[in-house]
């Protein structure tokens, strides 16, 4: 029997402080599910990329992959690059379902949470 996995899936960039949040993120999903294996992967610029972390995860048994586009919206990278990069990881891996979600920047809890914070920086009237 396999394991489950969470993979928050970010542009990536050159600097590696850059994924300072997309870490503390991972790590806020690790701690409230602590029976699946959460991590992180990179379309390009940073390591590892969504193919390398899917084969690292099925070495390690896991046979149910979700991915999470940690993108504010649904551009060409979601739209068009992700569909293929994930065709290639199911060709690879044909025993493991493999399913994704829209970007994180359209859910509506998401959005709300943000205009939150936008509108607490706002000085007091």
């Amino acid at each position: 029997m396999g394991g489950r996995a969470l993979v928050l899936f970010a542009h990536g960039a050159r600097s590696a402080s850059w994924a300072a949040p997309f870490e503390r993120l991972r790590d806020l999903a690790a701690a409230r599910a602590p029976d699946v294996d959460v991590s992180l992967a990179f379309l390009e610029l940073m390591a590892p990329t969504l193919p390398q972390q899917v084969a690292a995860l099925v070495a390690r048994g896991v046979d149910d992959v979700t991915v999470v586009p940690v993108f504010l919206g649904q551009g060409g990278h979601v739209l068009r690059d992700l569909p293929l990069i994930l065709d290639e990881i199911r060709l690879a891996h044909p025993a493991v379902t493999v399913r994704t979600v829209g970007a994180v920047g359209e859910d509506p809890t998401v959005l709300q949470a943000m205009a939150d914070y936008c509108l607490s920086s706002l000085p007091l009237a």
